[in-house]
């Protein structure tokens, strides 16, 4: 699922914003121990590049971070410690997914005159990503179970795709384009053979 969203957000952000996935983020130059690593962050404002960790205090805090729940963070003492460290390194806007939740797999936080300020999920809308201005939709999956899924509207319609997902989607545009095309060839052949006969 990481992989997956990180291929979305790679794909159409690429040119214009860092997307990193469990790369180490440092934020206090003094203790290199301070430190996360997101499943997913974003620092928008310069194309895509390689680069080893994330230094705030050299770059700059990310823009967006997203955690997908493992069995691990479960936990609620080792999510209120990430969520500390979270409030400490700087982050703007952090995502925290939890896809076994039915009932509130989505979570998130947004930086309010310097602190990480948990935000009122809607029941009804999809929540929009200030940082990237996307939407994230949550959807069924048959391989996870439910999916988080960026959009570019707040329909949820224009969803973001990875690349693999797009091919398809352009392999069955052009095996549909094909059948059509030999379906109005196959026509035109009946018409002519129809009016040969006729002529006939």
């Amino acid at each position: 699922m990481r992989t997956a969203l990180w291929l979305m957000l790679y794909r159409a952000l690429k040119e214009q914003a860092v997307v990193g996935s469990e790369q180490f983020v440092y934020w206090d130059p003094t203790d290199p121990k301070q430190c996360l690593s997101p499943d997913i962050f974003v620092w928008t404002g310069a194309p895509d590049h390689d680069f080893q960790s994330w230094k705030v205090w050299e770059r700059g805090a990310p823009h967006l971070a997203v955690e997908i729940i493992s069995d691990h963070d479960a936990d609620n003492r080792v999510w209120t410690r990430k969520l500390a460290a979270y409030q400490r390194s700087g982050i703007r806007e952090l995502v925290r997914f939890d896809p076994p939740n039915a009932e509130c797999p989505l979570r998130l936080w947004d930086r309010v005159q310097g602190d990480l300020v948990e935000r009122e999920i809607s029941q009804h809308a999809l929540e929009r990503s200030d940082a990237l201005g996307l939407y994230w939709l949550v959807e069924p999956s048959s391989e996870f179970g439910s999916m988080l899924r960026p959009c570019r509207d707040a329909a949820g319609r224009e969803r973001l795709l990875t690349d693999e997902e797009a091919l398809q989607i352009e392999a069955e545009g052009r095996r549909i384009e094909a059948e059509a095309r030999c379906a109005a060839e196959a026509r035109v052949r009946e018409l002519e053979a129809e009016l040969a006969r006729r002529g006939g």
